[in-house]
């Protein structure tokens, strides 16, 4: 198990909407990992080890007129994350075909039934980007696709991939705790056309995939469109979320550059999912 040192940050926020967003968006650009919604604001994880004393100088909304923000923070051993998540990890139900649920939930009469045991990974469904991420699976052909799920996070897309009828299908994530996690909820599910790999893009070359499903952030999208784009078969599709719809024309035109058409565009709470074909 992994002996990572998390810090926690709890932010209470003054109105709601859109700043939640938008703080959400800035801590990850920043390098925080894992958030979780209040009924006050948001609470936003990072590693120890990536944390440094000006971290909240960039955090631009911190510094908004049009906001009260207040925040505390504490250190966090890993072993304390369970509890935190069944106190808060409710189940959830996208377009009345897909649960997302933990193991202490009933089952709920759905086509599939995904059990996760969330933990420090980032991508329960409750999202907007992993919850309209599920909608894009659901809505196309996945069967005997070969699938790459980036930045898996939970496991939670390449587990429904195998669902839909996707084989084979890779999971890959830099974060070791999120590793960890998927290679538990993919046992907890019963996949067996799933790899969990830790790693980032550096890891791609000389992989193929029908389908890549990358929900991340702008900046590392971005970053490694090239190498998604190298990895798409012939006629392959491509999935990305991560961003608000402020940053659909920078990812298209990065998109562009590549020869990836736009599809569709899905749209919840200004964050934005995108299907684009090679």
């Amino acid at each position: 198990m992994s002996n990572t040192i998390y810090l926690g940050y709890y932010f209470k926020v003054k109105p709601l909407k859109p700043a939640v967003e938008i703080l959400i968006a800035e801590l990850g650009y920043a390098g925080f990992e894992s958030f979780v919604e209040t009924e006050e604001g948001v609470t936003a994880y990072i590693q120890k080890e990536d944390y440094f004393d000006t971290i909240l100088d960039d955090i631009q909304i911190l510094k908004s007129e049009e906001f009260e923000i207040t925040f505390t923070s504490e250190e966090i051993e890993q072993t304390n994350w369970n509890s935190e998540w069944e106190k808060n990890f409710n189940p959830i139900i996208v377009d009345d075909t897909c649960s997302v649920r933990a193991p202490f939930h009933e089952k709920p009469n759905t086509e599939f039934d995904i059990i996760i045991e969330p933990k420090m990974s980032f991508g329960t469904g409750h999202h907007e980007t992993t919850h309209m991420m599920i909608q894009h699976i659901l809505k196309n052909d996945f069967v005997d696709k070969s699938v790459l799920d980036m930045g898996c996070g939970t496991g939670v897309l390449a587990i429904l991939a195998e669902l839909k009828g996707a084989k084979p299908i890779d999971a890959i994530d830099y974060d070791n705790w999120c590793y960890l996690n998927s290679l538990e909820n993919v046992e907890r599910n019963n996949a067996r056309h799933i790899t969990v790999l830790e790693g980032d893009a550096s890891v791609l070359p000389g992989r193929q995939y029908d389908i890549v499903i990358a929900n991340i952030n702008r900046n590392i999208l971005l970053n490694d469109m090239k190498t998604y784009t190298d990895t798409l078969n012939t006629n392959g599709v491509l999935f990305l979320s991560g961003f608000y719809n402020d940053d659909i024309p920078i990812i298209q035109a990065e998109c562009n550059k590549y020869g990836l058409k736009h599809v569709e565009t899905l749209e919840r709470n200004n964050w934005v999912a995108l299907k684009f074909e090679k």
